[in-house]
């Protein structure tokens, strides 16, 4: 089993989409107006219409959406003052990895993240 893509629900996908293809300083495919998917190395990131699937609702609080890359601190400084909600600026944790916390304009929270050396 692969895991193959990560879809996030949305009321405004262009702006869903614009904001990853910042982050991730990848193209987006607008299949529809209400479809779209940012391909990474690892997997898609798929953005869709809320009404496309009725029955899911309210904000996401309990997910991170993940990307590793190989400087947080450069992303960092290419991001900062283009993207709005910083959650806490590029940390390195107990286990070593440095990571950046923002949250898209729907909320969730997105992780820049750097593996710990070793």
């Amino acid at each position: 089993m692969n895991l193959t893509s990560i879809r996030l629900i949305t009321d405004d996908v262009a702006r869903l989409t614009d904001f990853y293809s910042l982050v991730t300083g990848l193209p987006a495919r607008h299949w529809t107006p209400d479809f779209a998917e940012i391909v990474t190395p690892g997997a898609t990131l798929a953005i869709g219409n809320s009404k496309t699937v009725s029955f899911v609702r309210g904000d996401n609080r309990a997910a991170i959406v993940e990307f590793r890359v190989d400087d947080v601190d450069a992303e960092y400084a290419r991001l900062r003052g283009t993207v709005g909600d910083v959650v806490q600026e590029p940390t390195t944790m107990p286990w070593g990895n440095r990571s950046l916390l923002l949250r898209d304009p729907d909320g969730t929270l997105v992780n820049l993240f750097t593996p710990a050396r070793g």
